[in-house]
């Protein structure tokens, strides 16, 4: 797929932030020139094409209780799409890579509380068969990344 003007301007306004007001949406699109139903309908249609694969906001989990941890699991190549299926079912799977490692696969989980953690980690365990390696943070670094579109 190739982007045009419009979703290139409509990702790069995104991810700066998203307007505190009542309609969010109509607000970042009459930035942009366009209505808000235009601009749902982009960000829907670059979501079902996996031009993105999530809007949302990230939230400080550990500032309200919850916890953050890294994962790695090595999958076997000729079921990393089944395992990758499995482990994105999780509402905590903030994050998920492939990488050209033994531990192909990588992903963040955000929990409500830091017991989150291993229930979701055990989970993924049981469904998968295999092990999650939890890499706990230890020092929080921000470095405030954006992807020019």
């Amino acid at each position: 797929m190739t982007l045009d003007e419009t979703d290139r301007a409509i990702l790069n306004r995104l991810q700066d932030d998203l307007p505190l007001t009542a309609y969010p949406y109509a607000s970042a699109a009459q930035e942009l020139g366009l209505s808000e139903p235009d601009l749902l309908a982009r960000l829907t249609r670059l979501k079902n094409e996996r031009v993105i694969t999530r809007f949302g906001p990230f939230f400080d989990a550990a500032a309200i209780g919850g916890a953050f941890c890294l994962c790695a699991m090595a999958v076997p190549p000729e079921h990393f799409e089944t395992v990758l299926t499995k482990v994105n079912a999780h509402a905590e799977v903030a994050h998920n890579y492939e990488r050209t490692h033994r531990l192909n696969m990588w992903f963040v989980l955000a929990t409500e509380t830091p017991e989150g953690i291993e229930a979701t980690a055990d989970a993924i365990e049981r469904e998968t068969g295999i092990c999650v390696l939890r890499f706990p943070k230890l020092q929080e670094f921000f470095i405030g990344f954006r992807v020019a579109a």
